[in-house]
């Protein structure tokens, strides 16, 4: 049952509330520009997390200049702002409106292929682009999708949030034992969303990203065996005033042992992401500590007993 929402609660939602009202009465041009300007305000006065995202720019492109890293950097807080303020429009966007946001996809017919086949369809995405707007789009097109997601601690945004997506037509699963949730709407047809690129702790399997070993989430993994349904990576990237859908079939292996089929496919999407991140790294949500847990190997000092994101629900 939900807590009783107290003072901290009702300030936060009102503020919330009149940013969503004040972005609503603005062009979306305009309301992007700001969104923008936050995103530089953020990096250059304030220094949310520059540290982390300056760091991990350069183990990951470590070929790459200071300049190069820098900008790179900006960019990729102007992308959070911008979107941020996206993702704010659209909890009053009609499904009309989400789908006229995509320009042009790829991989979409093979995707469609797979839910015809009926055993659902495990979609995995990364911080990349817009991926709220991504699984949106699946929901305004008229199929049946559910996201795992985090209930947000305050009660009044998150009943604003889950009625947001309800609205474009999205079912939500909290992620808090969310195995026999997402393999039963498999069992129905069913696309079953998961955002999985964040550092997953000890529970994780680690696979290499983007130049080091990454500590990842097992569960799309888990569910695509379970269920059997295939496993896609799933991508909108922005481009210019709208975006781009992408659409990848994962089809590493699933004979063998478990464990075994569980890194294969987990090395698969993760390799598959990286590929859109060296394309498009100003479009990457840097801020998270991707690399925070380290491999037993790298000594115990290394470790963190907690993963920085949210556990996916399906880590057994």
């Amino acid at each position: 049952m939900p807590r009783k929402p107290g003072i901290v609660d009702r300030i936060e939602y009102a503020l919330f509330q009149a940013l969503t009202t004040g972005m609503g009465s603005v062009s979306h041009a305009r309301a992007e520009r700001w969104g923008e300007t936050l995103g530089r305000f953020a990096y250059r006065r304030v220094g949310v997390r520059r540290e982390v995202v300056l760091d991990q720019l350069r183990h990951a492109f470590p070929e790459q200049d200071e300049a190069w890293i820098e900008r790179t950097a900006v960019a990729a807080y102007e992308h959070v702002g911008r979107e941020a303020i996206t993702i704010l429009r659209m909890s009053r966007m009609s499904r009309n409106e989400v789908i006229e946001r995509v320009n042009h996809s790829t991989g979409q017919q093979r995707f469609a292929d797979a839910i015809a086949e009926g055993k659902g369809v495990v979609l995995v995405a990364g911080h990349i682009g817009n991926w709220e707007l991504g699984a949106s789009l699946l929901a305004a097109q008229g199929h049946a999708i559910d996201v795992l997601y985090q209930p947000a601690r305050n009660p009044l945004w998150n009943a604003e949030v889950v009625s947001a997506r309800e609205r474009l037509g999205l079912n939500l699963i909290p992620r808090s034992g969310a195995s026999k949730a997402a393999l039963r709407k498999l069992r129905e047809g069913h696309i079953v969303a998961i955002v999985a690129d964040q550092n997953a702790g000890r529970t994780g399997i680690f696979v290499p990203f983007l130049g080091r070993l990454a500590s990842t989430h097992r569960g799309p993994a888990l569910l695509a065996i379970r269920s059997g349904a295939p496993l896609f990576l799933g991508a909108s990237i922005r481009q210019g005033d709208g975006y781009y859908g992408i659409s990848e079939e994962i089809t590493a292996s699933r004979e063998g042992e478990v464990d075994k089929v569980v890194e294969r496919l987990t090395r698969a999407w993760s390799a598959s992401l990286e590929k859109l991140v060296r394309q498009w790294p100003e479009q990457y949500f840097w801020h998270h500590r991707r690399w925070k847990t380290r491999p037993p190997a790298e000594g115990k000092d290394h470790q963190e007993e907690e993963p920085e994101g949210r556990r996916s629900g399906i880590e057994s």
